[in-house]
């Protein structure tokens, strides 16, 4: 997790925060990628050693301070940093490193400096290095089965221990003398440690350079080496190249001892001193060289020592001293100038280093200016490492790029041999330049996110590698590819999360190129080709998952998505019975609780069934199948359903988890079964079910009414219903049963069907505006719920084409259709398009029936059901009376809308209170004069002058309290305030010889006249009278002004009745407000009926041929209506 932790060694608690060990160099998905694989204390414990993948830092652990971090084996192909060991001076850090540089290094913990050269001996990752107790062994486990011991004090191995596998750990008994090692052979091995005294400080191992090359070679080495600048033995020369600086130490150490004024051998150990950044001694020998001799070595080595003093401006003076001994040489000269600039560049001045190389290059250029591009190439990877030490990565880039571009060649070996002199005299890796020039660059451009520029330098890189090369850095290859497809891949997954599908394709289809992508990159790139639709591209990533990770689900999900996606729904439900498998049997916990979130295919299937069935109990029983032309009853539309594309993919679909999946049945569950209904009039011969049943439609004889069935599949068809429902084939007539429960569902047919085709016969192709309006489809008293009950119609002409080639997708938003219908049934266009049963009072309803014929009487009421809401039995052959009786009776009782008394004509034989004809509601009912809020304020005004508010509230308790009418054995108990009647006298009519006149006189009300077809007895003021009568005003619970509970029940917890017990108090204002509002009201004109009293004291309606109208005499009739207030039974 890139932290470490420090532990109280006590309490084993963890001490503090954890030191987070960020800016490694290399970030994948936002997170470094600096994997730790050791810490260690210094000796003093005032320093924490951490060693990283791609660093070595170096804490104050007890501040938290990060105080240096260098790249350290990471700057050598890519290799980790793997083990730590210090010094026990705290002087010298020492560091192992993985399988491209499985070498022990050395770091000056005062400058964090490398300090001489590697230690070689192991071929694989170096996993431990360990100190004995006295700090002069150190004991190296590798890979290579090989437990080294190595002496401190040279650097050499004295003792090699093998295993039979890979040695990972090793360390040193408490006393020294033995050592312990373990591996994957899962031995535990113990060693014992030869004793100092018995290896003497020559002892080589079996590398060891020869020391015996006799003094005359130096010549072959000087002409081997292109120029004569350096004079050393062979030996030492090899030394010194091989990094062995100790051998080479010693053996001019010999020579001095052997020659004391040898100025060479002194020059040439003060080359070996400056290695070891041991300034002072390397001056001091230089310094005895020029002494003994000023030659062209005294005075390079003299310049380089004080470079490394930082004294710069000795340094120069030193080497333009040297131009004296070069006897005007070109590539004397060259090389001169070109050391020169590196001793500058490893005093840290980098920029002016560079520069004097550049302008060497270009100053004068020939065959042997090469070695002034290679110095130029190793200049700039050194400081291109040091950018990206310090996390400069664009600066590093071009560094490298630089370097790569200084070295157009891959194979340098020979270049090597020709200029070892910066071999010898800095220690550089020229063999490696080519590679290592091109990794860096390789990896800086991944670093800045130059992924297609990494990818090109990559491919150039091993494409220009030999088979050697390429095998020397294969661990850094799969390295380089696994991060680059790793990059790429988080790219990928941050395009997919923004829904950017072709961005997120493109990033995992580059990671997947290098061959090294995991299976979550192709699941990822599966699921953003779905995203795409690209199913088979899907498909094939799905694949790829499930043979990468055979025992997963995940692949088997993104096979079921992408097998959906191409529709190819059987397949895909295999798909998921397996990941539900997969699920059920994976190892974990975790992974298994995921199958809860899935639905069985049982389960699914139960669900869809469910919804099937609830859809279709509220549908017909039998549709017809527009696409094949035959007659479906249900379980025939189930079976197609289950058959159809549809279900399988609803069914596909379902068993992934979604929140909304109950919904998503739903929907596709009602547009599968949506139907369109027809609305048409019986005209001829209509096919009825026997003659359609078991065929198809379109193979029947087209003529009469066949036609028009076909023609009505097929104009469905074409819209894309597949379900279809006509009156006059999907009923069974000759069933009383279907036909009544088919009577009373019609308004909700065709209310809930998709569109509702209206079939004009008698509307051709050429007509003109106004032909609907006058269609005989307009007086049928059928059509009118199949008008109001739909929310989607569209009107046909007789050819089948839309009315006034209209095609808009519903003709009820048509202003001009609309128009045509009000013209045609005086039916307002709000309640036209959006027809309520509840909101519309009954009177309203019946006056647009009351114009509608019927070929059956009864239907005249049969047809209204739905229009109100109701249902009752049918009875073909009880005759219109009874049949409207009925209806109206169940209105009023379910309703309480006395309106359906507002009518003029004869009565019912049903019920007095009912007409006899439908016809009777006709006339536009009566409407008293409107009164503005300022007339009743004014009348209000007026009456709490003469009227007690206390007598108001009483009134307007008691009609509150009056039940609703109501019917019992077609008797109508009526809630009403009647007025007795004290006169009645004839009086002459003319010119309507059925019909008498009558003068009436009723307590309260003002004199009247009424017309009627009835015989009424006479009889004057005061006199007695066989038989009672009285004008009676229906009540009506609307004059109270109470608030429509159903619409509105905003306030209705604050609303008091005036006069109840609630009403005392602050709303006592409020309640006498209302009461005082009734009052007026109560005192304008009504519409009334007059009632004749039986011999056994129920009441009937006397008929009237007009609205009978009066009004109350003054406030004091209105005073006393409480004693008028009475329930009536009328027969």
């Amino acid at each position: 997790d890139t932290t470490v932790n420090l532990w109280n060694t006590k309490t084993w608690q963890v001490q503090g925060k954890p030191i987070k060990c960020r800016g490694g160099i290399f970030r994948v998905g936002g997170t470094d990628k600096s994997d730790i694989f050791c810490v260690r204390y210094s000796p003093s414990g005032e320093l924490l050693a951490i060693a990283t993948l791609t660093n070595i830092q170096i804490w104050n652990p007890g501040k938290r301070e990060r105080i240096a971090k260098f790249q350290g084996h990471y700057a050598f192909h890519g290799a980790g940093n793997v083990s730590l060991a210090w010094t026990p001076d705290g002087t010298r850090l020492l560091s192992s490193g993985g399988y491209d540089d499985p070498t022990i290094r050395e770091w000056d913990t005062s400058t964090w400096m490398r300090i001489g050269e590697p230690w070689k001996g192991h071929t694989g990752i170096v996993w431990t290095i360990t100190l004995n107790p006295t700090g002069t062994l150190l004991a190296s486990a590798s890979g290579d089965r090989q437990v080294r011991l190595w002496r401190l004090s040279d650097r050499r191995t004295i003792a090699t221990f093998k295993h039979t596998n890979e040695v990972y750990y090793t360390t040193f008994c408490t006393d020294g003398k033995h050592i312990l090692s373990g591996g994957k052979d899962k031995i535990l091995s113990k060693w014992a440690v030869p004793s100092l005294e018995d290896i003497p400080m020559d002892h080589a191992s079996h590398d060891a350079l020869r020391e015996d090359t006799p003094k005359k070679q130096v010549a072959d080495n000087a002409q081997q080496s292109g120029c004569e600048i350096l004079v050393i033995n062979t030996t030492a020369r090899d030394a010194c190249i091989a990094g062995d600086l100790v051998t080479a130490y010693r053996l001019l150490t010999q020579e001095i001892n052997t020659d004391s004024n040898d100025y060479n051998s002194y020059a040439n150990r003060s080359f070996v001193m400056a290695r070891n950044a041991d300034w002072d001694r390397a001056l001091y020998d230089a310094l005895k060289s020029i002494r003994i001799q000023p030659s062209l070595m005294g005075c390079i080595s003299k310049g380089i020592a004080l470079c490394g003093k930082r004294q710069f401006q000795d340094a120069m003076k030193a080497f333009d001293l040297a131009f004296m001994f070069v006897d005007e040489d070109l590539n004397k000269i060259r090389l001169l100038l070109l050391i020169k600039a590196i001793a500058l560049f490893n005093a840290n001045q980098h920029g002016e280093a560079i520069l004097r190389v550049q302008e060497l290059a270009t100053t004068r250029p020939d065959a042997n200016s090469l070695v002034c591009n290679i110095v130029e190439a190793y200049l700039h990877v050194q400081v291109g490492m040091n950018a990206l030490d310090d996390a400069r990565r664009s600066e590093a880039a071009s560094h490298f790029i630089a370097a790569v571009n200084a070295i157009n060649f891959s194979s340098i070996s020979a270049i090597h041999s020709k200029y070892d002199i910066f071999v010898v005299l800095f220690g550089w890796d020229l063999e490696s330049l080519w590679l290592t020039a091109h990794q860096h660059w390789c990896r800086s451009l991944l670093l800045t996110g130059r992924l297609a520029e990494a990818l090109r330098s990559y491919k150039h890189m091993m494409d220009e590698s030999d088979e050697a090369t390429k095998a020397s850095c294969l661990y850094w290859s799969t390295a380089f590819k696994q991060d680059y497809s790793t990059l790429h891949a988080a790219k990928g997954d941050d395009a997919l999360a923004a829904g950017n599908y072709d961005r997120a394709i493109e990033s995992y289809s580059a990671a997947i190129d290098l061959d090294l992508a995991t299976d979550a990159v192709f699941a990822n790139r599966s699921k953003a080709r779905s995203g795409k639709m690209l199913w088979d591209d899907a498909l094939l990533d799905a694949q790829m998952v499930i043979k990468l990770t055979p025992l997963s689900h995940i692949g088997y999900q993104l096979q079921h998505a992408a097998l959906h996606g191409a529709q190819r729904y059987d397949e895909a439900i295999e798909a998921f019975k397996i990941m539900l498998s997969k699920l059920e049997n994976a190892p974990d916990m975790q992974t298994r609780k995921l199958r809860q979130q899935y639905v069985n295919l049982s389960e699914a299937e139960r669900a869809i069934q469910e919804t099937i069935k609830a859809r279709l109990d509220d549908a017909p029983r039998r549709l017809l199948n527009t696409f094949t032309g035959r007659l479906c009853d249900r379980e025939v539309q189930i079976d197609a359903f289950k058959t159809s594309t549809e279900y399988k993919e609803l069914l596909s679909s379902t068993l992934v988890p979604v929140d909304l999946r109950m919904e998503r049945i739903k929907d596709v569950v009602e547009t599968y079964f949506r139907c369109v209904t027809l609305s048409h009039r019986w005209e001829g011969k209509e096919p009825l079910l026997n003659d359609i049943q078991d065929k198809v439609v379109d193979e029947l004889n087209p003529v009469g009414g066949f036609v028009k069935l076909q023609s009505f599949c097929k104009t469905a068809r074409a819209a894309g219903y597949r379900w279809g429902w006509i009156d006059t084939c999907c009923i069974d007539q000759t069933n009383n049963v279907e036909l009544q429960k088919s009577l009373n569902s019609m308004f909700d047919w065709y209310s809930t069907s998709a569109l509702t085709m209206v079939y004009l016969s008698d509307v051709s192709r050429s007509s003109t505006p106004g032909a609907l309006a006058r269609s005989a489809w307009n007086m049928r008293a059928w059509t009118l719920l199949e008008l109001l009950a739909p929310k989607v119609i569209r009107f046909y002409q007789n050819d089948w084409t839309p009315y006034l080639d209209d095609r808009s997708a519903n003709h009820k938003l048509s202003v001009a259709i609309v128009q045509e219908l009000n013209d045609a049934t005086r039916i307002d266009a709000e309640a036209l398009i959006d027809f309520s049963c509840r909101k519309i009072n009954a009177r309203k309803k019946l006056q647009w029936a009351s114009t509608r014929v019927t070929t059956e009487q009864e239907d005249i009421a049969y047809s209204l059901f739905g229009i109100f809401g109701v249902q009752i039995s049918l009875m073909y052959g009880e005759k219109k009376q009874k049949a409207l009786g009925r209806l109206l009776e169940k209105v009023i009782a379910q309703s309480g809308d006395i309106s359906t008394l507002d009518w003029v004509g004869q009565s019912s034989e049903f019920n007095s209170c009912l007409p006899a004809d439908i016809i009777s509601y006709k006339a536009l009912p009566y409407t008293p004069p409107s009164l503005s809020e300022g007339d009743i304020q004014t009348s209000i005004s007026l009456l709490r002058q003469t009227v007690a508010v206390d007598l108001a509230l009483k009134l307007y308790a008691l009609l509150d309290d009056l039940k609703a009418p109501r019917f019992a054995d077609c008797r109508l108990h009526l809630p009403c305030i009647a007025f007795r009647v004290t006169a009645v006298t004839r009086r002459p009519i003319e010119h309507k010889e059925a019909c008498f006149a009558y003068e009436v006189k009723a307590d309260g009300l003002r004199d009247l006249q009424i017309t009627t077809e009835d015989r009424l007895l006479q009889f004057s003021e005061g006199s007695s009278t066989r038989q009672s009568f009285l004008l009676v005003r229906p009540w009506d619970r609307h004059l109270l002004e109470l608030p429509d509970y159903a619409d509105d029940t905003k306030n209705v917890d604050d609303f008091v009745i005036p006069g109840s017990p609630g009403g005392e108090g602050p709303l006592d204002s409020e309640s006498s407000e209302r009461a005082m509002r009734l009052i007026v009201r109560l005192g304008q004109p009504f519409s009334a009926f007059l009632l004749a009293q039986q011999r056994s004291g129920e009441y009937k309606r006397i008929a009237s041929d007009r609205d009978i109208i009066t009004q109350v005499n003054d406030v004091d009739s209105v005073h006393g209506m409480d004693v008028r207030l009475r329930t009536l039974e009328i027969l």
